[in-house]
């Protein structure tokens, strides 16, 4: 059993002339489709200091008036939340940076890890891997465009065989990003392999500003296990909270050394579902179903019946007959 270490001080970004403290050492990685506002809510029950985000928004889509609802909701949420911008345009990621400020963001966090091609080969997300000097220039001018702190998100490097982890992410601290988060992975690898957090290890060494380490973290002993090889200041969680909202709280227990909350037992998983279910009908009428679905298939599992249980609930054709379902069960 790994034990927690000391009391966790709270981490300080300066901004640009609004500062920001992290008083949680975990925190919930952007996920497209999934960590939306209802989804964020579930997880602040578990973890209320945690930062958390919204789901990646695009700068350009942002400046068309496309994905408003992402940033305009900012001001309903009860804990820190970040904007992560992506985009392959400077003057476009700076004006992005300024409406989600204004909207209330507790920090910009710009997107350079995406592996999605369609992203990538337009040169956003992981696709500035390959374009540091733009990189660069992006942080910078994003920077100099807000005042509160500006992050970023990236991999190792856009392929093993080219990845130099320790000169990119010293390039990115440069030009004005105050805290980084490093998955242990190449663009190349996606989420296959074992993320390397040696090599996480090694770009922690490098740098001054925080690291906050990524991948394979899905337990409470993997985040204490990856924070004494990394020595990162505080780790990211992101494909394993899908359906699992408490984790976020659990790891933040564990590196807190404090009791961590149990797994919630087959009848609070069924509740938290059919009160997901409810809340994306409310919010998105009946294509709520749809959003969903995923959501159901990812909760419902590991107590008798749930792979019958998931078979129905894909197959409802109507919110009220997939409540119905779960609703029985309970």
């Amino acid at each position: 059993m790994i034990n927690a270490s000391a009391p966790q001080v709270p981490l300080q970004l300066s901004g640009n002339g609004t500062p920001r403290v992290l008083r949680c050492r975990v925190l919930q990685s952007p996920l497209a489709g999934v960590s939306d506002r209802i989804f964020r809510a579930l997880v602040r029950r578990w973890a209320p200091d945690a930062l958390l985000f919204t789901e990646m928004v695009n700068a350009t889509s942002l400046e068309l008036g496309f994905g408003l609802q992402k940033v305009e909701e900012l001001a309903e949420e009860s804990g820190p939340i970040g904007v992560q911008l992506f985009d392959y345009r400077p003057a476009a990621m700076a004006e992005a940076a300024k409406r989600a400020e204004a909207a209330g963001a507790f920090l910009i966090d710009i997107n350079m890890g995406c592996p999605v091609k369609k992203i990538a080969k337009k040169g956003g997300g992981s696709g500035l891997i390959r374009d540091p000097e733009l990189a660069a220039r992006i942080v910078d001018t994003v920077a100099a465009a807000v005042a509160i702190p500006v992050t970023v998100k990236t991999r190792l490097g856009w392929c093993g065989s080219d990845a130099d982890p320790v000169s990119w992410c010293r390039q990115l601290e440069s030009a004005g990003a105050q805290l980084l988060t490093l998955h242990g992975r190449s663009r190349e690898q996606g989420f296959k392999g074992r993320a390397d957090w040696g090599a996480i290890a090694a770009v922690k060494r490098a740098l001054t500003i925080p690291l906050i380490a990524n991948g394979d973290i899905n337990t409470p002993e993997d985040a204490l296990r990856c924070l004494a090889q990394t020595g990162a200041d505080g780790v990211m969680v992101g494909r394993g909270t899908m359906g699992a909202p408490w984790l976020v709280g659990q790891l933040d227990a564990a590196l807190g050394g404090r009791p961590i909350p149990p797994t919630p037992g087959p009848a609070a998983k069924l509740a938290l579902a059919a009160e997901q279910l409810q809340a994306l009908v409310a919010a998105k009428g009946d294509h709520g179903l749809l959003i969903a679905r995923k959501h159901l298939s990812w909760t419902c599992t590991g107590f008798p019946g749930a792979p019958q249980l998931r078979h129905a609930l894909m197959r409802a054709p109507t919110p009220a007959e997939a409540l119905a379902l779960l609703q029985r069960q309970l």
